[in-house]
């Protein structure tokens, strides 16, 4: 069963800008590609270090620890060190408010 939780105001996260907001389930980072948004685990699987802060290329974000890149659309592992993907959820618009699904 979904459980969506507010992560900002639509007009608070514009093109290209990002958010972390913490979870019952760990940091989550919610990122606005181009008017679409997407959500990820704030977690590199490489070495368990923060994502969000890493330098965004397109649709994908350098791990500022080690330089791993990851698919922020599907979570994908896109270069070594990381070989496991990062976990992704659900995102959605309701009422002008940007939710994630933390039941993903």
């Amino acid at each position: 069963m979904a459980e969506w939780i507010d992560v900002a105001a639509e007009s608070e996260l514009t093109p290209g800008e990002r958010k972390v907001i913490e979870t019952e389930i760990g940091p989550i980072a919610v990122f606005n590609l181009d008017g679409e948004y997407f959500a990820i685990a704030d977690i590199c699987t490489h070495d368990g270090g923060e994502l969000a802060s890493g330098k965004c290329e397109g649709d994908q974000i350098i791990c500022p620890r080690h330089g791993a890149r990851f698919c922020i659309r599907d979570g994908r592992a896109l270069t070594p060190p990381a070989y496991e993907d990062i976990e992704t959820f659900s995102v959605q618009l309701q009422n002008g408010v940007i939710q994630v699904d933390i039941d993903d």
